[in-house]
C-alpha cells in the first residue's frame, strides 16, 4: 500500500469567506480543496491602475440607460437623518 503525500499550505480566512466555502461544498466529503478548484475566475480582470489610464484616454464613459438611473437617483435623494439631532 502507498501512502500519497500531497503538498499543503495553511491559509487564514476570514470567517465570512471561511462560512461561503463551506457552504459551497456539494456533498459532505468533499475537501476545500475541491471546491476551490470548482472556483472559476474571468480570464482578465481590471485593476485600478488600468481603470484609471483608460479613464484619462478616453475619459469616463457610461451608457446613456446608467446615466438616466444615475439622475433618477440623484432627484429621489434625500439628506440622511441627523442621529446629532435633539428630538
Amino acid at each position: 500500500m502507498h501512502n500519497v503525500c500531497m503538498a499543503t499550505k495553511t491559509i487564514s480566512l476570514k470567517l465570512e469567506a471561511y462560512e461561503r466555502l463551506k457552504a459551497a461544498k456539494r456533498y459532505e466529503g468533499e475537501s476545500f480543496s475541491e471546491v476551490v478548484l470548482r472556483a472559476t475566475w474571468p480570464e482578465y480582470t481590471v485593476r485600478s491602475a488600468d481603470w484609471l489610464r483608460l479613464c484619462r484616454e478616453r475619459g469616463p464613459t457610461f451608457a446613456s440607460d446608467g446615466l438616466d438611473r444615475i439622475d433618477e437617483l440623484k432627484r429621489s435623494d434625500e439628506a440622511p437623518e441627523d442621529k446629532w439631532a435633539k428630538r
